[in-house]
Order: C-alpha cells, then structure tokens, then sequence
C-alpha cells in the first residue's frame, strides 16, 4: 500500500458495489491526493445461494474472498459491511475504521393489502426471535439473495413480509416499491446486529494509519463496542444476539433472556469493564454462578 494509490477490493452485488461508492466518496474527499481502483471479487456466500445460512453458520462467508486479496496483495483495502465481519479479527489484518454510520434498524418490508403478516422469510435467527414477540401466531421460513430479490419475492406473493436493514434499503432508493409498505422497528424495538449500518474499512496489519486519520471515530467506538460483547458472548453474525452502541449506553439482546441495557461509565477500560459486566450479568462466564 502507497499513499498515492490504494486498490479497494469489494463483493459484487448491488448494495456492496454502492457501499464502495460511497467509500471513494468519502476517500477522495479526504484524500485527494491518492488513486483508487476497485477490484469485484465474488465470495462463497455469494456463490452459494442455496445454503442454509443459519445451518451452516454465516460467519466469514462473505468476507473471506477479500481477507484473501488483501494477503495476497490483490488489494490494499477491503470494503465490508461490518456486521459481515467475524467479531475476532485475524492475527495478520485490521480494521482501519468506518464511514460514518448510517441507520442502524430493520425495517419490516410487508404487501400493502396484509395488516398483520402470517408468512414471514428472513434468515436472520436475531431478527426471528425478536419478531416472534410481535408476530407470535406467524410461519417464517428462510431467505436468501440480493435486496432487490427480496423485495420482489414480498411483492409477488411468495411470502407475507420479510425483515431488512434500513441502511441497505436507503443505500439502494429501495424505500419505495410498487405494492409494499416500509415499517421502521426503532433499535429500543429490535436490538440491531453488532456493527449493523456500517462500513468498514479492512487492512494489512499496520498499514491502517492513514486511513485511520479520516475515518470516522464515533462510528469506530461504538461498533468496535458492539464486537467486542459479541465477541465475548462468544456469538457469530448468524447467532440470536443483538448489540448497540449509542452514547455510551449499550443494548443487548440474547435469545434465551431477552434485551437488557448497560451503561458505559468513566473512561480508560470502559469498554472491557462494560464488556466483563454484560457476558457476567448473561451467566456466560465462570465466575456467574
């Protein structure tokens, strides 16, 4: 990696290939100086659209392909949404920070002619669980492919409603759509996944310094926070856990107890104090008992 010309290596599909947009935005704004080039990669999760991804586990799936790049020297920066990324990042690369962050919450996505939806995809077990105490008497199923996939299998009948991220769904002008209603969850209602709503900005173990120095420190703390409970609540981006981050307050829902609220307080080791409190507090340590 040289300051005067970074290679960004990005998944193909629709809301990936805008998110990098929106990183040359924000990078050539911030850093006029240096040349980008884009490299579109596809990743196994891409590939295989017939798996499970809550059977199989989620983790990695779409990050994979470009770690690669980067050890390869194929490219300097990787473009992830962050909730795709593994809470532990390996030993050889680190994430330089994030874009500001955008909206956190779901969105539930419903035909306009049903109230109360009784078919419901998603193939988000976090999003399922929570939703299950809106929605008790609803059947949910599993889905996969892009938001525009998503949108028009609810459009043409083939289920109820399904759940997406309110980033994604503005990232793409997908807010609108012929025969569907758009009903935000705020976070307090459905606690939204570690990282959810932001860019990250994957690198070479310490070569991240320049980027570092233009990315966005609000975003950094809160969902670095976010990753290190998912981290030490021992969960993947496929497990029933939400986190937020916001204003130093942490929300936190785990399948078997339900949502609770932590309060970060003074400084220094706030975070693994807030950490060590909440993975304790959830009967997840051996000291719980």
């Amino acid at each position: 990696m040289t300051s005067q010309s970074l290679r960004l290596a990005t998944r193909g599909s629709p809301l990936a290939m805008r998110q990098t947009e929106l990183t040359l935005e924000w990078l050539r704004e911030h850093l006029p100086e240096t040349e980008f080039s884009v490299h579109e990669m596809v990743t196994t999760g891409d590939k295989q659209k017939q798996w499970s991804l809550e059977q199989r586990g989620g983790e990695g799936l779409f990050v994979k392909e470009l770690e690669e790049a980067l050890r390869s020297g194929q490219a300097d920066v990787a473009v992830h949404s962050a909730k795709d990324l593994p809470a532990v990042q390996p030993d050889d690369l680190e994430i330089a920070g994030y874009l500001p962050r955008a909206e956190v919450n779901d969105v539930l996505v419903v035909r306009e002619d049903i109230a109360t939806p009784c078919f419901i995809a998603t193939s988000s077990p976090r999003r399922r669980a929570q939703l299950k105490a809106l929605y008790p008497c609803a059947v949910w199923s599993e889905i996969r492919g892009n938001v525009e996939t998503r949108l028009k299998k609810v459009a043409n009948g083939k289920v109820d409603a399904t759940i997406l991220a309110a980033a994604g769904l503005r990232r793409l002008g997908h807010f609108e759509w012929p025969g569907l209603a758009f009903r935000p969850f705020s976070p307090a209602q459905v606690i939204p996944a570690a990282g959810q709503g932001a860019i990250a900005l994957q690198v070479r173990k310490g070569e991240g310094e320049a980027l570092r120095a233009v990315l966005d420190e609000e975003t950094g703390y809160a969902v670095e926070t976010e990753k290190a409970v998912l981290a030490g609540m021992g969960g993947g981006c496929h497990t029933s856990i939400g986190v937020y981050c916001y204003n130093r307050n942490v929300s936190v829902y785990y399948e078997p107890i339900g949502t609770r609220h932590y309060q970060m307080r003074g400084n220094g080791d706030a975070r693994e104090r807030v950490v060590a409190e909440i993975v304790k507090d959830l009967g997840l340590s051996e000291d719980s008992e």
